[in-house]
């Protein structure tokens, strides 16, 4: 069957179609996306404006044509941090629902990273044995670990790059400060949970998933995505740390110039870099392997599963 999988992530609505049946690999047969981020669109109370509801809406209707025209059969609508989080986010699904049609389901923190972890499990296999699994988004970094489908560890940490940049480097470039501020905040909060995975045991292949992960290993000398996504690609801690200076020294367009540097992402990359900086560090990950499939993929093999069992 064709399904859809409509993701109102915290810096773009993404609409994956595959298509895909139970025990076979999803094949994505289109893939439309808008940059809204949700999670710079927050105003002082944490709330989502009328502006950004309205553009909300309009991207969803946007993403509801495409999933018609390419006959998607089921569609499988979720949102993750920048919703769950906005204090008027019953007001925002319901505006949305009311205006498309589409209830989104809201993703706890913990089930983005159990479904992240998943699909990270299918793709790499039971040969690589236990799994620590991370995910910078534009609004939360998961991590989750586990030696199973089902991890035994998984969090969720508001330390997302586009939260981040909007609430801690307000200058382009950075003021030298905010970027030691940061730093200090995202390592704190990393490290308070250090303790819940390392009782488990160190991991035999540490994961990452993400575009803010996939556009570090591509500056660390990765395979560029045209290659294909059966190319191995790894981060290093050590190209990665001496990246971070750098890209602290230049402003948003310079970042864009880049390889494999997003305009719509340039900005949130120092403080991405800082995360997947601090992550490693303080878990002690010397080399990680970028993962082609995350959230997306496990909602549909999550959904694939169910076909099987109910």
């Amino acid at each position: 069957m064709r399904l859809g999988v409509l993701d109102v992530g915290s810096n773009t609505v993404h609409l994956l179609v595959v298509d895909a049946h139970p025990g076979a690999r999803p094949l994505p047969a289109h893939s439309h996306k808008a940059e809204l981020r949700l999670a710079e669109l927050l105003d002082d109370s944490g709330a989502i404006g009328p502006e950004g509801v309205d553009r909300l809406i309009a991207v969803v209707l946007d993403a509801l044509q495409a999933a018609e025209d390419k006959g998607v059969e089921d569609l499988l609508p979720f949102a993750t941090s920048a919703v769950r989080e906005a204090t008027n986010a019953d007001d925002v699904l319901a505006r949305v629902q009311d205006a498309t049609g589409v209830e989104l389901q809201v993703l706890t923190g913990p089930e983005e990273a159990r479904l992240t972890f998943l699909a990270a499990r299918r793709w790499f296999g039971w040969s690589a044995g236990k799994l620590l699994v991370l995910d910078i988004g534009g609004g939360s970094l998961e991590i989750a670990y586990g030696i199973d489908e089902d991890p035994d560890a998984a969090v969720s940490l508001p330390l997302g790059a586009g939260r981040l940049t909007a609430g801690w480097l307000p200058g382009d470039p950075p003021d030298a400060a905010d970027v030691k501020s940061l730093r200090r905040h995202v390592r704190a909060r990393i490290a308070r949970t250090v303790g819940e995975f390392s009782r488990f045991g160190a991991p035999d292949h540490v994961v990452a998933t993400s575009k803010t992960f996939k556009q570090l290993a591509r500056l660390a000398g990765a395979a560029r995505s045209a290659e294909g996504l059966y190319v191995q690609r790894e981060l290093k801690r050590e190209s990665l740390e001496a990246w971070v200076p750098r890209l602290a020294g230049m402003t948003e367009r310079e970042r864009s110039d880049l390889p494999g540097v997003s305009e719509g992402r340039a900005g949130q990359l120092l403080a991405g870099a800082l995360v997947a900086e601090g992550a490693m560090d303080l878990f002690g990950v010397e080399t990680l392997e970028v993962c082609p499939w995350a959230l997306r993929e496990g909602v549909i093999l999550r959904r694939l599963d169910h076909m099987v069992t109910g």
